[in-house]
Formats: structure tokens, sequence, C-alpha cells
């Protein structure tokens, strides 16, 4: 059975950087659109940044020019660069994605989450 397994999360000072990674299981022929979403203590989890499989990319507003999602399709491996980091950033980050299994068959897991702490 196919897994996401995310990494990159930490504590980080206000205006830092963190690299998040969500790094699909072998059994994972190839991931076709990822989400990152995050959940902050006491509130709804909400969408962050989308990657399609053409590459084309969108942002929540309150991220927009600080956040960058990528992909190495070699490594079966989004990641999402974390710059300008604020203190309303801290959030567990949740990587979603719609993969092709080596079976042939299509499906949609979640990462495990990975927690993002900026404080001073």
């Amino acid at each position: 059975q196919g897994q996401l397994v995310e990494s990159g999360g930490g504590l980080v000072q206000p205006g830092g950087s963190l690299r998040l990674s969500c790094a699909a299981s072998e059994s994972i022929v190839s991931i076709l659109a990822m989400v990152w979403y995050r959940q902050a203590p006491g509130k709804e989890r909400e969408l962050v940044a989308h990657i399609t499989t053409d590459g084309t990319t969108n942002y929540a507003g309150s991220v927009k020019g600080r956040f960058t999602i990528s992909r190495d399709s070699a490594k079966n491996t989004v990641y999402l660069q974390l710059t300008s980091l604020k203190p309303e950033d801290t959030a567990v980050y949740y990587c979603n994605a719609d993969v092709t299994m080596a079976s042939g068959r299509y499906s949609s897991l979640w990462g495990q989450g990975t927690l993002v702490t900026v404080s001073p």
C-alpha cells in the first residue's frame, strides 16, 4: 500500500525559512496533483498550495509570494518552501496527493503531517 512521508518541519524564528518534503513510497508510480494543507490549533484545515500534473501552481492569499510549491518527478517528491515565516504560519502541515499506484489504480493519499512552529 502506498504512502506519503512528510519531513522538514521544526521550530524557526519569525522571518526564517523551512523546506517541507512529501515523498511517495516505492509502490507509487507517480504523483499526479498535490495539495499542501495546514491546520493551526483550534482552527479548520486550510489549503496552502496546489500543484498540478503539468506544474501549474496556486497559493492561498496569505502565503502567496512567501511559499513555493515544486515537484521533482524523478524523486517522486513534492516540496513546499516556506520563507519569511510568521507566527501565524504555525500549524501542522499535511500533503494530499492523487497518485498512480504500481497496480495501475489511482488513489488519494495523505501524509502524516509535520509541525511547523514559528516563534522567537
